[in-house]
């Protein structure tokens, strides 16, 4: 059974069939989704729906696009929230300077605070770097104790980064970049990684997978994922579900 590690389920492009989808979970194939915050509201949201259906759980963070609306007050309320036994980690949190929608130093900021957080209340955290892998990898470097682990969510950067970001204690996850043609990097991170340390995901609603780019993103399509990953391997399709189904719930704490 297949573990989308990051689906934003809450989007309100899900409105119109959001129970569909989740009452198709089990058809399609899929054991258990990670449905992440971006901000308190979507967080909320987040729990509420974990809290509704056994296979979501939550994540809780503030994404980089938002920060500039956090204060003290912001970490309190994640805080309260992570409480929640169906919270599995702090996230998605991070650095985009793809778009700068806040400034850097205020991103790095509530990066390092949101870290900080994570590790007194001992989740994992779900990362969003674009653009800025250089400053995420240090900011992580920097704050790493036996504490922090997490996941390189929708990894855009190299191979070889890669493998620092594992040495500190991360996984990598892969979404529908992979299934792209011209994706050159995606394919050699998912070729070139050990599977005991890769997870998959469909950041749904977005970055829709071949064959259907153009289309709203949704768990089921999670299974491109798994299948290029099996393609670029030599292994099977099974392994990979497995092995990720497995990585997904130990990261988590899943039982």
């Amino acid at each position: 059974m297949l573990f989308d590690t990051h689906a934003h389920l809450d989007d309100d492009r899900f409105d119109k069939d959001r129970e569909r989808i989740i009452e198709n979970f089990k058809e399609d194939g899929i054991e258990m989704i990670v449905n992440p915050g971006a901000d308190i509201a979507s967080s909320v949201k987040a729990v509420s729906l974990a809290k509704k259906y056994e296979n979501i759980y939550a994540a809780v963070g503030v994404h980089p696009h938002e920060v500039d609306t956090m204060d003290e007050n912001t970490i309190e309320v994640l805080r309260e929230l992570a409480q929640n036994e169906k919270v599995v980690a702090i996230g998605e949190i991070g650095l985009d300077y793809y778009y700068d929608n806040s400034p850097r130093d205020i991103q790095k900021k509530w990066f390092r605070e949101q870290i900080r957080l994570a590790k007194e209340v001992d989740l994992p955290i779900i990362i969003h770097d674009r653009d800025a892998h250089e400053d995420t990898y240090n900011i992580l470097k920097e704050e790493n104790d036996d504490r922090l682990r997490g996941i390189m969510h929708c990894y855009q950067s190299s191979l070889e980064m890669s493998q620092q970001f594992i040495d500190l204690g991360f996984y990598i996850s892969l979404a529908g970049p992979v299934t792209f043609k011209k994706a050159k990097t995606p394919k050699e991170v998912a070729a070139g990684i050990s599977l005991d340390r890769l997870l998959i995901e469909t950041d749904s609603p977005y970055l829709t997978p071949t064959p259907n780019r153009g289309k709203r993103n949704e768990p089921a399509y999670v299974r491109y994922v798994a299948g290029m990953i099996a393609e670029l391997k030599g292994i099977s399709y099974n392994e990979v579900v497995k092995q990720t189904n497995e990585n997904a719930k130990k990261i988590f704490a899943i039982k």
